[in-house]
């Protein structure tokens, strides 16, 4: 009985609560929790990592807020969620949406609990597997680009931003705002025609999917070498902070080698 009770008593401190401000899009919180589960290996239910997702979806459009500089309202609303986690005692925290990084220092100010910064994780994934010098096309959201959450980090970390040309730049917003807010759903080559015109007439070394609403689309094997998808990066960081394994062949994989 003592030995079964020491090790529950060493499970339970393996294992971390892992909580999840969703809702910003909740097509993108439930594509981030399904690849949670499917990136985690696992032979019963007991294998997976144990999460609480605040389904936030009535928070301020991001990209709104930013432009319109409402910060303080969204601000507000978020520190009701941190509440909320830090009561439930969670370990860390994740936002799966990259716009919202743009608030990262002011949120974790609100707590002491870490939060993952996807933005800065995925720079560094970039990091551990390229040489620097990369040019990197960006597929984010008008506020991400200008407010260069991921121009800033790239550069830090010896990488080249590229930024969309206007009318690249409306496709993109179309797809994000149009497709899938709307309709959850996008036809593939749109953002394949998009990245190709990256990688080949902008001469990118690969591109960052740094809108987790473009992470909903299902991209085909021919584009899949050459990008790497912010998402991606925060689902591997949650399993792994949280006690969980990756299963070895669904670790990201990139090679940002030009066509």
């Amino acid at each position: 009985m003592e030995k079964m009770m020491m090790q529950n008593k060493v499970e339970m401190m393996r294992r971390s609560l892992l909580g999840v401000i969703g809702g910003m899009g909740p097509k993108a919180t439930s594509v981030f929790f399904e690849r949670v589960i499917e990136f985690t290996e696992a032979e019963a239910d007991q294998d997976h990592i144990d999460m609480i997702i605040l389904n936030h979806a009535s928070l301020p459009d991001r990209t709104s807020s930013i432009l319109e500089r409402k910060d303080q309202q969204f601000l507000r609303l978020i520190q009701a969620d941190i509440a909320l986690l830090e009561h439930a005692e969670v370990s860390n925290i994740v936002i799966p949406c990259n716009t919202a990084h743009r608030f990262f220092d002011d949120i974790q100010a609100m707590t002491a609990i870490p939060i993952v910064n996807m933005v800065r994780e995925t720079v560094e994934e970039l990091l551990a597997k390229h040489k620097a010098n990369r040019k990197i096309g960006i597929l984010a959201t008008d506020a991400t680009l200008q407010t260069d959450i991921y121009s800033d980090v790239l550069r830090q970390y010896g990488l080249e931003p590229f930024i969309p040309s206007p009318s690249m730049q409306q496709s993109i917003m179309s797809i994000i705002y149009e497709d899938i807010k709307k309709t959850g759903y996008s036809d593939s080559r749109l953002l394949e025609g998009i990245m190709t015109e990256m990688l080949q007439r902008e001469k990118c070394d690969g591109v960052v999917l740094a809108c987790t609403e473009l992470s909903c689309i299902e991209l085909s094997e021919s584009v899949r070498p050459y990008y790497i998808d912010a998402l991606d990066v925060l689902v591997n960081r949650s399993i792994t902070l949280s006690g969980g394994t990756i299963k070895s062949s669904l670790k990201i994989k990139t090679h940002l080698s030009r066509k």
